[in-house]
């Protein structure tokens, strides 16, 4: 991506499978296409970041069937676990749809429409696989057999243990159904396939001269068309999807419909904001897509041609991330070598940014990211804690301190330069897609401004000039600033507590890199920093890594049985199994069961019997975990008394300490005290729970003194 380009970009991801839970499989894709976005904001690009969920396809249909659901309701449930989990995560998208929208089939037939027109597409009666028993074709995953190229167990539509070849359908031989696990036979039917051959030159040179992105995607890409590129069977046995034109026992295969759901969310976005979805996908704008590597084949071969066909406009890049593994061993569910988003990391009450950081800085995007509990904690502890976290700290403690605001001084000729070389080395960097070496431009100032600190030893100067001291504090509160800016694509949420804790005006997120350049204005008042980073220490690792331990052993103990079934889906983005959509399945069984019951009108009350209650306002002080439970935390809340008021709340799924210090919650005062875990409370912080798996602390909308009634 060139840094000088002026032009609106389009960001996306690739889509992620609705078919089962988060992985941080899924996060190396999307984090650093959330930074990449954030940074190019802060550039002031005009920048609009869209993706959705892919909702079409065969293991959707399999499972759904599996469970006996529709498959709009699996979809459904994966739909909003995703988006939920991104929003945790910092990951914001301007939209996120589904490929099941209205604006997806429209824009799709469209498509479809456009390609039959101009001849790129044409009918062929070809052998399909046909199961007697169920009486029924067998699209992609309702198929299994020998791959024709390599030899080895394939899937209807790729030879997922082998070769990783694309199958058109009838390549498969010795087909068996997968449903009755019986075997199939050929048997001829008319489909529809995309003149892929037809653009073979055109990508040669768009390829080799035109799309942008990372090398790894594009080498991959040439790599095809240079053996031949065949045409593509585009239509597929089922009903649900996108009808094909004039065919209602035929949808458009899913690698057909999903990548125009990138064009269908732009449009979502673009109604909602008023502003045009064509300026990325009918003129010049730019656009990225960022992916995992095993899909570079689709969005640099099959998209673009398709898209070309069409006459739309064609990806001006393909960012595509590198595998991967867990504790040095091959991601596999099957094999337990996993690790959950939400059950093995955000419930645990790990903050959202430490794996933000990890994911960024700690190796090349397109080269193999191993995670390792071990490495997070060495990570997090000697470069967040040890070097970011530590001068962020000492400098805003040591100024509230002693000046309580920030002195005068001005902005020093050398700490000015290290901004300018920072910022010119993390500009150059996203723009080639190196996201840890912006990081590590960005953690080089941070270590800078730990030495100046320390060389100049605030500490005893205040003692003997403090005009002097003031000046040394000045500088290091506005790297304080400068850090802030430069680490929030990376840190969204912990970076926003350090900007507003430096009294900085405006949103740290929409404020542009050249703010850091700003000298930090004399007079703004401090308030006492928090501590925003903390290690982490041995004994949350170990419990991490005798979670997975168990994991592994229980997956081994399940293949040794011959009990494991589950079925991997084709694309990077597939994720989970049958298993987990059961419990989410009753997770919803469970809220449809609540219904009636909340609106149940409960009995009338008498004023006086509400009277009894004393419910105050609470500034929350201080929030720890309880050693002896995953669930509680220890409290301290300011509510107008003497003494901060000590409560116990089940608050460890929702909230990390951190984000609770600083609230302002709602505390019923007049509770009968009670122990939890050994730890007294008196007293009770209010929430509200939906009864299945979201629960908030009650809050005011403004800050109100502490101990403000209830009435």
């Amino acid at each position: 991506m060139s840094e000088s380009s002026t032009k609106p970009i389009l960001v996306t991801c690739g889509l992620p499978y609705a078919n089962g839970k988060a992985h941080i499989g899924h996060l190396r894709t999307y984090v650093p296409a959330d930074v990449f976005a954030r940074s190019l904001r802060k550039e002031g690009r005009d920048v609009t970041f869209v993706c959705g969920s892919d909702a079409h396809g065969t293991p959707i249909v399999v499972n759904a069937e599996e469970l006996g659901i529709t498959p709009s309701e699996l979809v459904e449930i994966y739909h909003k676990h995703f988006d939920e989990t991104f929003k945790q995560l910092g990951v914001y998208f301007d939209a996120f749809g589904t490929t099941d929208d209205p604006e997806n089939h429209n824009r799709t037939l469209d498509i479809v429409n456009r390609l039959i027109e101009k001849g790129y597409v044409y009918p062929k009666t070809i052998e399909i696989a046909y199961c007697p028993k169920c009486n029924r074709f067998l699209p992609d995953r309702y198929v299994e057999g020998t791959c024709p190229h390599c030899g080895e167990i394939a899937r209807g539509d790729e030879c997922d243990q082998g070769c990783g070849k694309h199958l058109e359908p009838g390549e498969l031989r010795n087909p068996i159904c997968t449903i009755c696990g019986g075997p199939a036979e050929y048997r001829q039917q008319e489909h529809f396939f995309f003149k892929l051959s037809d653009f073979s030159d055109y990508l040669m040179d768009y390829l080799s001269n035109e799309l942008g992105g990372t090398a790894n995607a594009r080498n991959y890409a040439l790599g095809w068309v240079k053996q031949g590129l065949a045409d593509w069977c585009i239509t597929r046995n089922l009903e649900w999807g996108v009808k094909f034109p004039g065919h209602d026992d035929l949808v458009v295969y899913v690698w057909v419909d999903a990548p125009i759901g990138y064009i269908a969310f732009t449009e979502q976005w673009a109604a909602k904001a008023g502003d045009s979805w064509e300026k990325y996908w009918k003129n010049d704008g730019e656009i990225v897509h960022f992916i995992g590597g095993d899909i570079a084949y689709h969005h640099c071969i099959f998209w673009p041609a398709m898209l070309k066909g069409a006459d739309y406009s064609v990806p001006t890049a393909v960012v595509a991330s590198g595998m991967v593994k867990i504790e040095d061993k091959k991601f596999s569910k099957t094999r337990g070598n996993v690790v959950w988003v939400g059950e093995d990391y955000l419930d645990h009450g790990f903050h959202p940014d430490l794996l933000r950081y990890y994911l960024a800085s700690y190796t090349s995007h397109t080269r193999e990211l191993n995670f390792s509990w071990r490495v997070l904690q060495e990570k997090i502890n000697s470069e967040l804690v040890a070097d970011l976290g530590n001068f962020l700290y000492r400098t805003m403690l040591f100024a509230f301190k002693n000046y309580g605001e920030v002195p005068a001084g001005e902005l020093e000729p050398e700490v000015r330069e290290e901004i300018e070389k920072a910022l010119k080395e993390i500009k150059a960097a996203m723009a080639e897609y190196e996201f840890k070496r912006a990081v590590d431009s960005a953690m080089a100032l941070a270590s800078f401004g730990n030495t100046y600190f320390q060389s100049h030893e605030p500490w005893s100067l205040i003692k003997q000039d403090r005009a002097a001291c003031g000046q040394v504090v000045y500088n290091c509160l506005h790297l304080a600033k400068a850090l802030s800016l430069v680490f929030e694509p990376v840190l969204p949420q912990t970076m926003e507590t350090a900007w507003e804790e430096l009294g900085q005006e405006g949103d740290l997120h929409t404020i542009l890199y050249a703010e850091a350049l700003v000298p930090i204005k004399t007079g703004t008042k401090l308030v006492k920093p928090r501590i925003l980073f903390t290690k982490l220490e041995d004994d949350r690792i170990e419990e991490m890594e005798e979670i997975a331990n168990q994991r592994v052993k229980a997956a081994n103990a399940k293949k040794t049985a011959g009990k494991d079934k589950e079925k991997e889906p084709a694309k990077s983005e597939g994720m989970g199994t049958a298993e987990d959509a059961k419990s989410e399945k009753a997770k919803l069984e469970k809220l449809k069961a609540k219904e009636p019951e909340q609106r149940e009108i409960l009995p009338t009350i008498e004023y006086e019997d509400f009277a009894k209650l004393d419910i105050r306002v609470g500034k929350v002080l201080l929030a720890e975990p309880i050693k002896k439970s995953k669930k509680l935390l220890r409290i301290e809340v300011d509510i107008g008394e003497e003494n901060p008021r000590q409560l116990v709340a089940g608050m460890a799924s929702y909230y990390t300490p951190e984000e609770l210090v600083g609230k302002y919650v709602i505390v019923l005062v007049n509770l009968k005290p009670a122990k939890l875990c050994g730890v007294k409370s008196n007293g009770m912080m209010l929430a509200a729970d939906d009864g299945i798996e979201i629960v908030t602390a009650l809050t005011t909308d403004k800050e109100i003194k502490p101990g403000s009634r209830i009435r």
